[in-house]
C-alpha cells in the first residue's frame, strides 16, 4: 500500500471517527424529509379519531362536513370494506392454548363497526388544505354506544373482562411455553436460595423527533408511489401492494429520504399509512399526512408494557439452577405479528442473558386491552429480558449475602463454553463476559464507590451503585441483503442498501466500508438509500444495518473492484496477477503503465462497472456489556439523579467509534429516561390516556444525568457469523441504562435499610414515588 493510500484509508477508512456525511446538509437546514415534498395539486389528510375506548359506531354522519369549502373527499371503515381495501395482516403461526390460532380483531386502515382505543382512526377528510381538512374533521358527528373498556393487564385476564375479540374470550391473542416445568420445579425444590420478583417493564412512547408522515401519489407510470418517513420501505411496499389494496408489487414503489427518528417505531405499515395511499390511489391526486404530537401518542406503536412474575433458584454456592417466568405482555387493542413476536420470542431468546442456566420454565401470555397496539421500541424485547435477569441477579445477592459481583462471576457463561447454546435453543459464537465485567469496574472505580458514598451522606444526600451485566441478540431475524456498486465514468462510486437511515449515522459508516475496499477518499463515495425501486431488503430494525447491510455492502464492494480488475487486465493486456491496485488506479506492476478505476469505467458498456450483489450472514450476532451507574438520592424530595455513568461495550470491530458512541450514550439515556421518569399511562376507569402530551409525559432532559459518560469498547472479541467481525450496537445503551440504574437505587435504599422496598420497587422511579419510599 502507498503511503498516499495509506493516508485516504487512515482518514476516512474502518476505526476512524469520520465526520457524518449527512451532517453539512441537515445543519444547513437542507434536509428532505416527506414534508419537505409538495408536488403539484397536492391534498391534506386529516383523521377522525374515536374519543371512546371502546364503543360500537352506529352512524357516521358526513353530510355537513362534505359541503365545506375545500373538501375533496371523506371517507369511513364501511366504504374502504366496500371498496375491498383489506386488514393489516398478523401472523398466523402464533396460536392460543389451546391450539387454535392467534386471535386479534382485524386491524383496519379505518375502525369498521368497533373502535377498541382512544384515537383509532374512523374516518379520513381529504381537502385542498390542512386547515380546511381540520375544520371539516370537527363537523363530522359520529355516533357511538359506548362499550365497557379494560386497559390494565390483570384486569383484562379476569373472567368477566370486557372482550376485545369474541375468538379471545379470556383476551388473550396468543402464549407460549419454553422449557421443562417439571424439572424446574424439582430445582426450585432442591434449591437453597430462591428469589422471587415482580417486575414491571411500562409502557413508554417512542417520540421521534419527527412524527410519522406520508406522501402518496399516482406517478406517471401509473404507480402508486409513496414518500414516507420509515424505517422499512420494502416491508411497507409489500403489506400494502400484497396484503392491503391487493394491486400488486409492481404497482406500487416506496421512497425515504431523510427521517428524523425510528427508534423501532418506525418498522411497519400504519393504518394511516394505508388510507392516505388509498385515498391518492382512488382520487388519482397526491394526498399528504402529517401525524401531530398529540396523534403520535395516541395511535403511534408504544413500547414495552408487560409485566412478569419471576423466580429464580440457587444452589448454596450461588450457582444459577433454574429460571422461572410467568409474563403477561399487552399488545394493546391489535395484536400485531411484531407486538407478539417481542414478548414470546425475541425476549425469551436473551432471557438467560451472559449466565449460564440450565433449566427454564417460561410461559408469555399476550393480552390485548383497550390501548394503543405495542410493537418495536428500541431493544424490543431484550430490555425487558436483561431487566428482568439484572434485577434478579442484584436481588439474589442481597437475599444470599454473596457479593453481587462474585454472584454474577461464578454463574457467566465461560469463553472455553463458545460456541454455547443457551436454554432457548440460541448459539452464542463468541464471548468474554467475565473479562468485560473487570474492565467496566476498573473504568467505574468500583472500590472507590465507598468514599464516594461517605461524601453524600456528609451532604444529605443517599448514594447507591448499580450494575448491569447483559447481552443482547441483533439480526431482526433477517439475515440476508441485497446491495448494488456501481463505479461510475464521472468520478463517483454509488451504492444502495436497503437498510436505511434515521439518524444513526449508517451512510457514514457505509461509505468508510467503500473507502477500505477501493482505497479513494470519501467525497467519491455516494450513497443512496430508501428506494424499493433500487433494491429490496428486509430494512433498518434490530441493530442490523452494519451488521448485515455492512457486510454485504463489503462483499458487494471487494466482487466489484474484482470485476474490475479484470477488466483492466484486459484493456492493459496484461494478467490480472501482475496488476497492483492504489488510490482508485491500476497499473502493471514494475512499470508506469496504468488506468484508473473510472476511465476504465468510462470504457464499458453503459460507462460504469456494476454489481448487483446479495449475501448472508450465518447468524445473529451477540453483542454485550457492563453499565455501572451511581445515583444520588435526595430524601427531602426523592428525587434521583445519575451522578456516574460508565460503560465498557463488546460491540466487536468497530467501525466509526465516534458513531457508535453517539448510539451507546443516546441509548443509555433513553434507558434512564425509562428507568426514572417515562410512562404511558391510562386511567383504569375511562380508558383515556392521562399522558398524552409532553405537558404530561415526563421525557428525559439533559438535566437527568449530572456527569459525563465514560464509554469505552472492547474490540477484542470480533464477532464470527460475519466478515466484518461487527456486532449491532443501536440498541445495546438502552438495554444496559434502565437495570443499572434501578440495581443503583435499589442499591441507596437498602443501606438506607429499605431492604424490602428495594425488592418492591418498580419503574420509572419518580422523586414522588422514591419520596414515599423513604417516609413508609
Amino acid at each position: 500500500m502507498t503511503t498516499a493510500t495509506a493516508d485516504i484509508v487512515t482518514r476516512f477508512g474502518s476505526g476512524r471517527a469520520v465526520q457524518r456525511i449527512e451532517d453539512e446538509g441537515l445543519l444547513k437546514g437542507q434536509g428532505r424529509y416527506t414534508d419537505d415534498i409538495v408536488p403539484a395539486g397536492q391534498l391534506r389528510a386529516v383523521f377522525v379519531r374515536s374519543p371512546y375506548p371502546h364503543a360500537r359506531i352506529v352512524s357516521i354522519d358526513t353530510c355537513t362536513a362534505a359541503g365545506l369549502p375545500g373538501v375533496v373527499k371523506i371517507a369511513t371503515g364501511a366504504e374502504l370494506v366496500q371498496a375491498g381495501v383489506q386488514p393489516i395482516p398478523t401472523n398466523p403461526a402464533f396460536k392460543r392454548a389451546d391450539g387454535s390460532p392467534a386471535a386479534t380483531a382485524p386491524r383496519r386502515a379505518l375502525a369498521h363497526e368497533r373502535v377498541r382505543y382512544v384515537g383509532e382512526a374512523v374516518a379520513i377528510v381529504v381537502a385542498e388544505s390542512l386547515q380546511q381538512a381540520r375544520d371539516a374533521a370537527e363537523a363530522i358527528f359520529v355516533d357511538y354506544e359506548e362499550l365497557p373498556n379494560v386497559v390494565d393487564l390483570e384486569e383484562a385476564t379476569t373472567p368477566g373482562a370486557p372482550v376485545l375479540c369474541e375468538e379471545a374470550p379470556d383476551n388473550v391473542a396468543a402464549e407460549m411455553r419454553f422449557g421443562d416445568a417439571a424439572k424446574t420445579a424439582q430445582a426450585f425444590e432442591e434449591a437453597a436460595h430462591v428469589v422471587q420478583l415482580k417486575v414491571v417493564n411500562q409502557r413508554v412512547a417512542a417520540l421521534s423527533i419527527e412524527p410519522r408522515s406520508v406522501l402518496a401519489w399516482v406517478a406517471e407510470d401509473g404507480r402508486l408511489t409513496l414518500r414516507m418517513s420509515s424505517q422499512m420501505p420494502s416491508g411497507v411496499r409489500n403489506s400494502l401492494a400484497n396484503d392491503i389494496l391487493r394491486i400488486g408489487r409492481d404497482k406500487v414503489r416506496v421512497t425515504v429520504g431523510d427521517v428524523g427518528g425510528g427508534f423501532g417505531m418506525k418498522t411497519g405499515i400504519y393504518p394511516e399509512d394505508a388510507a392516505t395511499a388509498w385515498a391518492a390511489w382512488t382520487l388519482k391526486r397526491p394526498v399528504k399526512w402529517v401525524a401531530d404530537r398529540s396523534e403520535e401518542f395516541l395511535s403511534s406503536f408504544h413500547g414495552r408494557d408487560q409485566q412478569a412474575q419471576a423466580e429464580l433458584a440457587l444452589d448454596a454456592q450461588g450457582r444459577i439452577l433454574a429460571l422461572r417466568l410467568r409474563t403477561l405482555a399487552n399488545v394493546g387493542a391489535y395484536a400485531t405479528a411484531t407486538g407478539m413476536t417481542i414478548p414470546m420470542v425475541v425476549g425469551p431468546w436473551v432471557q438467560t442473558s451472559v449466565y449460564d442456566v440450565p433449566l427454564i420454565d417460561f410461559h408469555i401470555r399476550c393480552v390485548m386491552t383497550n390501548t394503543a397496539c405495542t410493537a418495536a421500541y428500541r431493544g424490543a424485547g431484550r430490555p425487558e429480558a436483561i431487566f428482568i435477569m439484572e434485577r434478579l441477579m442484584d436481588e439474589a445477592a442481597r437475599q444470599s449475602g454473596i457479593d453481587r459481583i462474585a454472584l454474577r462471576r461464578r454463574n457467566f457463561v465461560r469463553p472455553e463454553q463458545m460456541p454455547y447454546t443457551n436454554a432457548m435453543g440460541q448459539v452464542y459464537d463468541v464471548g468474554r463476559f467475565e473479562m468485560v465485567m473487570d474492565e467496566g469496574l476498573d473504568l467505574a472505580d468500583w472500590s472507590g464507590f465507598e468514599a464516594r458514598a461517605a461524601e453524600s451522606r456528609a451532604r444529605g444526600k443517599l448514594r447507591g451503585l448499580g450494575i448491569s451485566t447483559f447481552l443482547e441478540w441483533t439480526s431482526g431475524m433477517a439475515f440476508e441483503e441485497r446491495v448494488t456498486v456501481d463505479v461510475k465514468a464521472d468520478g463517483v462510486i454509488e451504492v444502495f442498501s436497503a437498510v436505511n437511515q434515521m439518524g444513526q449515522g449508517i451512510a457514514t459508516t457505509l461509505a468508510q466500508l467503500v473507502v477500505d475496499v477501493f482505497k479513494v477518499p470519501i467525497d467519491k463515495v455516494r450513497v443512496v438509500l430508501g428506494d424499493t425501486d433500487r433494491g429490496d431488503g428486509f430494512g433498518s430494525a434490530g441493530s442490523r444495518s452494519l451488521f448485515t447491510g455492512g457486510s454485504a455492502l463489503h462483499l458487494g464492494s471487494v466482487k466489484t473492484l474484482d470485476t474490475a480488475r479484470q477488466l483492466a487486465a484486459q484493456s492493459l493486456e496484461a494478467s490480472a496477477a501482475d496488476l497492483d491496485y492504489a488510490e482508485g488506479r491500476f497499473s502493471v506492476r514494475g512499470t508506469d503503465v496504468g488506468i484508473g478505476l473510472f476511465e476504465l469505467a468510462a470504457k464499458q458498456p453503459g460507462g460504469h462497472i456494476f454489481t448487483d450483489h446479495t449475501s448472508a450472514v450465518q447468524g445473529p450476532s451477540w453483542p454485550n456489556g457492563c453499565h455501572v451507574s451511581e445515583v444520588e438520592i435526595d430524601p427531602q424530595t426523592g428525587a434521583v439523579q445519575v451522578v456516574r455513568y460508565a460503560s465498557v461495550n463488546d460491540v466487536g470491530r468497530v467501525v466509526n467509534p465516534m458513531i457508535v458512541r453517539g448510539q451507546l450514550d443516546g441509548g443509555a439515556v433513553q434507558g434512564i429516561g425509562q428507568a426514572l421518569c417515562e410512562h404511558m399511562v391510562y386511567d383504569r376507569g375511562s380508558g383515556q390516556p392521562v399522558t398524552g402530551s409532553l405537558m404530561d409525559y415526563a421525557a428525559p432532559r439533559a438535566d437527568i444525568v449530572a456527569c459525563e459518560f465514560v464509554t469505552e469498547m472492547n474490540q477484542t472479541v470480533p464477532c464470527t457469523t460475519n466478515p466484518l467481525g461487527t456486532k449491532g450496537v443501536g440498541e445495546l445503551g438502552t438495554i444496559g441504562a434502565a437495570p443499572s440504574v434501578v440495581n443503583a437505587v435499589a442499591d441507596a435504599l437498602a443501606r438506607a435499610d429499605k431492604k424490602e422496598a428495594a425488592a418492591q420497587i418498580q419503574m420509572p422511579l419518580t422523586a414522588a414515588k422514591v419520596w414515599e419510599i423513604l417516609q413508609a
